[in-house]
């Protein structure tokens, strides 16, 4: 069964709830290849620390349920 993925590598977001977490980009993807396995993210934000987060929209933990955003538009490195 294929999973619904919310966020990809080079996705600029937010977190509703940590706003002083800054604006975050997605550095790493892993997809498990086991049945029922999890699918995550790795998201590095401005304040300098990584969080990991599940990227499937069909688990009620995914990020996007737990305030993850996207932002549109957002370079957070200034190039």
């Amino acid at each position: 069964m294929s999973k619904k993925l919310f966020l990809q590598t080079g996705d600029k977001v937010r977190h509703l709830s940590y706003a002083r977490w800054g604006m975050g980009e997605v550095v790493e993807e892993k997809h498990s290849s086991l049945p029922g396995g999890f699918c995550l993210v790795r998201i590095l934000f401005q304040d300098g620390a990584e969080r990991s987060f599940i990227n499937d929209l069909d688990n009620n933990l995914c990020c996007y349920y737990s305030g993850i955003r996207l932002m549109e538009d957002f370079d957070m490195w200034g190039k």
